[in-house]
């Protein structure tokens, strides 16, 4: 079930990525919800993920602990 959480919390940044505080504030939720082991995974996406969305480079400092 955890890793299903893991798959929902992208889809879910996925969808609010338009709108930077939208997404930190999902980005928050995922990290407060899931494993250490997922969030280092999730770190990893994340990286990924933004290489094309200057605007959620910010959004980094969220998921650093």
């Amino acid at each position: 079930m955890a890793r299903a959480m893991l798959e929902y919390s992208k889809t879910v940044l996925k969808k609010v990525s338009f709108d930077a505080k939208l997404f930190i504030k999902e980005l928050q939720k995922a990290v407060s919800m899931l494993l250490p082991e997922e969030i280092e995974e999730l770190e990893l996406w994340l990286h990924q993920f933004i290489t094309d969305k200057p605007e959620l480079k910010q959004t980094l400092i969220y998921i650093k602990s």
